[in-house]
């Protein structure tokens, strides 16, 4: 007889909503992690009471009020408001692409003159039809804006020329005829008060996060020894509480490459949140992702950019963007003091190779086609269901990853 009715592999967001409303429909959960933190890439940690996206910078923003409701179980979001500003050699434009990008960049003061300019651009370089992301860029906003402000940027984070990239990546990004600032067009946004990493643990409902030093020599017996622990999730509220016991610094996988039969023995099904090509020993060949390198620095001074968010949209500069995390919850600590240091980090875009992190799909045609086969490969796996980022290799939102959960969730456990 199994131990547990699901191993959840990863305790980043679709990790921990599966791990919450299955221990709320009356199943034992046991999460582990091969970081030695919860959370997954939404994992705060706290510095000089600042809490730092060690994982790259987080703002949560949807337009689906069911994934809303269900956030706020967990946490009290603010008010923030992403407003990043770009970079071009020492010229700051707004972002998102805006009037007030329009008038800095042409002089341009009606919203007629800004869409008269972006379609002279786009009828001067003759676009009908939009074939890859550069020409996708210039029919959006112009050529200027795009060797300025999109360029360099987009060529540094996904390592390709834009017109090798496919043309949907650049659709997610917002032009508006209008001063609205605010970078996200979404009904709800803002930043969990504590950081992530607290709302996590509260979906965790305040199981102990034990270290996995010990756990692969008798996974069993240190499994068992689970108990409840005020460090994570102090006042959350899980209606399955106790049924959910979290092992961090555990990795799914043994020297092989291959899961761990003692993991897998303990439970009747796995729920699995890593890459689907290295859960099947990439037989198939590597999926290809985008990595990134944080370069983080606590300075003594209460203000370094003013900003959130500042990307470099120029190629030679070798960053992406710089974080600075405390404008995140406005410089304000938990008890609303105005904090005297400040955080920043510099994101240095790669491509992905094994040992790295791998942060973002590079979903064009070539890596469409074998995560397909993949695919095929995963839905024969009748003991396992894979999901998030990298097991269903999708450019998630966050919202969308805790709505692939529940609906996942609905299906399961019915």
């Amino acid at each position: 007889m199994s131990k547990y009715d699901y191993l959840v592999v990863g305790s980043g967001l679709y990790g921990a909503v599966f791990a919450h409303e299955a221990a709320a429909a009356g199943k034992k959960v046991l999460v582990i992690d091969r970081r030695p933190n919860i959370a997954g890439n939404v994992y705060t940690e706290d510095v000089e009471k600042i809490h730092v996206h060690k994982y790259g910078a987080h703002i949560f923003h949807t337009n689906d009020g069911r994934v809303w409701g269900y956030v706020q179980k967990f946490a009290t979001f603010n008010r923030f408001t992403n407003s990043p500003v770009a970079n071009f050699h020492g010229e700051l434009y707004s972002l998102p692409f805006n009037m007030y990008t329009f008038n800095k960049m042409w002089g341009v003061v009606t919203p007629e003159e800004a869409a008269e300019k972006i379609e002279s651009q786009r009828r001067e370089a003759g676009i009908t039809e939009s074939k890859n992301l550069e020409e996708q860029a210039i029919s959006l906003v112009g050529t200027d804006i795009y060797e300025k402000l999109i360029k360099g940027y987009t060529e540094k984070q996904w390592g390709r020329p834009c017109t090798e990239l496919p043309a949907f990546i650049i659709k997610r990004l917002p032009v508006r005829l209008t001063f609205d600032n605010n970078y996200f067009n979404a009904l709800y946004q803002g930043i969990p008060v504590g950081g992530y990493t607290k709302m996590v643990a509260a979906m965790l409902g305040g199981a102990a996060v034990q270290s996995g030093e010990d756990f692969g020599k008798n996974a069993a017996t240190v499994a068992a020894n689970a108990h409840p622990c005020e460090a994570y999730g102090k006042d959350a509220s899980n209606s399955g509480c106790g049924s959910i016991e979290v092992h961090v610094g555990v990795d799914f996988f043994d020297e092989s490459g291959a899961p761990r039969k003692d993991l897998i023995a303990l439970v009747d099904k796995v729920v699995y949140t890593g890459a689907i090509d290295a859960y099947f020993g990439y037989k198939l060949g590597y999926l290809e992702y985008r990595s990134v390198r944080f370069e983080n620095e606590l300075l003594d001074k209460p203000n370094f950019q003013g900003n959130a968010a500042v990307n470099y949209t120029d190629r030679e500069t070798p960053w992406t963007r710089i974080i600075e995390h405390k404008w995140f919850e406005f410089g304000k600590d938990d008890e609303g003091n105005d904090i005297p240091k400040t955080v920043i980090s510099r994101e240095y875009s790669s491509e992905w190779k094994p040992g790295d992190e791998p942060y973002y799909p590079v979903n064009d045609e070539k890596n469409g086609k074998l995560y397909e086969e993949y695919k095929k490969l995963a839905d024969a796996e009748t003991g396992v269901i894979f999901g998030g980022r990298l097991g269903e290799y999708k450019y998630y939102d966050m919202d969308k990853v805790i709505a692939s959960a529940l609906d996942m969730c609905e299906r399961e456990l019915k």
